[in-house]
């Protein structure tokens, strides 16, 4: 059995594509690579903020449902999403960056020997920048050449998740004989798993936490969490694996990006196995990713309807000169 490569996406929910989009590209200088909606909800934005190139392990993905409310931040929670930069400089320029653009913040601090700095968006959804200084392991992506961010500075993609969850023991147990992640190291009641080639862009924090109450999900919530895999017949074997263990699984589906598992691992813990291909290159030039609403070519029909269902927003980018500070 092939193991997991790493992160592949993390998808939230917000309150506010727009903002989201403004925070996404002029506060953390990610690249919106694709503007699309919820395959399984039309009147739904789906956003993807990735690196350069839409490199699979890099992109922050973000639904907008009409009228949800804001979710409450809980146990059996996946709590925080990871944003590797190059290195402990970076974060000092980061904590500057925050403090000028008024981003709330925790100041640098260190984790299982990494240095990191946590954040929250305009929704209270949890974030943290982590230094790849001193990583080894899978490789990060490329920083958007063209954004708002010094490249030496810039987010290359997505490092640890974590999870609050109260049933550590079965969720340990699942990590590692199902999923093949290995307990790596342990601080507190945070425990670091590992898979494939490791580090911080293949990495799970799982906290044991009994005190707070289940998490509601709602805006300012993660959705569910991706890893990799290589290809659709990796991913038939992840779902043998799982159906063999007793998990039930949606059955492949394709999401024309990539190929994709879904399979509920624990109580309010969706985790979602895709493919690295085919990618975000294939319906749009490089040089406008993300200007143009993209539909699959299963949703192409239905074009005029769902135009009329979403507001337009402006994510037209390759006609702005951003200046790097």
């Amino acid at each position: 059995m092939n193991h997991l490569k790493g992160m592949h996406h993390v998808t939230a929910i917000t309150s506010s594509a727009e903002e989201n989009y403004k925070f996404f590209t002029y506060v953390l200088g990610m690249r919106l690579v694709k503007k699309t909606v919820n395959q399984d909800d039309i009147q739904t934005y789906h956003l993807f903020f990735a690196d350069d190139k839409g490199s699979a392990g890099t992109d922050m993905t973000f639904f907008d449902f009409p009228g949800i409310p804001k979710g409450v931040h809980g146990t059996n929670e996946i709590y925080k999403t990871s944003f590797r930069v190059p290195s402990d400089a970076a974060l000092d320029y980061w904590v500057k960056r925050f403090d000028r653009m008024e981003v709330k913040h925790t100041g640098i601090k260190e984790q299982f020997g990494k240095k990191v700095l946590s954040f929250v968006d305009f929704d209270d959804q949890n974030y943290q920048l982590i230094s790849d200084e001193n990583n080894e392991g899978v490789e990060s992506g490329t920083p958007w050449q063209n954004g708002p961010i010094p490249l030496e500075y810039a987010i290359t993609g997505l490092g640890p998740l974590f999870v609050r969850i109260a049933q550590f023991d079965y969720f340990k147990e699942m990590m590692e004989k199902v999923l093949l992640f290995k307990e790596i190291a342990q601080e507190d009641s945070a425990h670091l798993f590992e898979v494939g080639e490791g580090g911080n862009g293949a990495q799970v924090i799982v906290e044991k936490n009994v005190v707070l109450p289940p998490h509601q999900q709602g805006y300012g919530t993660v959705h569910h969490a991706a890893f990799r895999v290589n290809d659709r017949s990796e991913l038939d074997e992840w779902q043998k694996r799982l159906h063999g263990f007793g998990f039930q699984t949606s059955g492949f589906v394709d999401r024309f990006f990539f190929g994709s598992l879904y399979a509920r691992v624990a109580p309010q813990i969706l985790f979602e196995f895709a493919t690295d291909g085919p990618g975000f290159m294939g319906d749009e030039p490089y040089e406008t990713l993300g200007e143009k609403l993209s539909l699959p070519p299963f949703l192409e029909p239905q074009r005029e309807e769902i135009e009329k269902m979403v507001r337009p927003i402006d994510t037209v980018r390759s006609t702005i000169d951003f200046k790097k500070e």
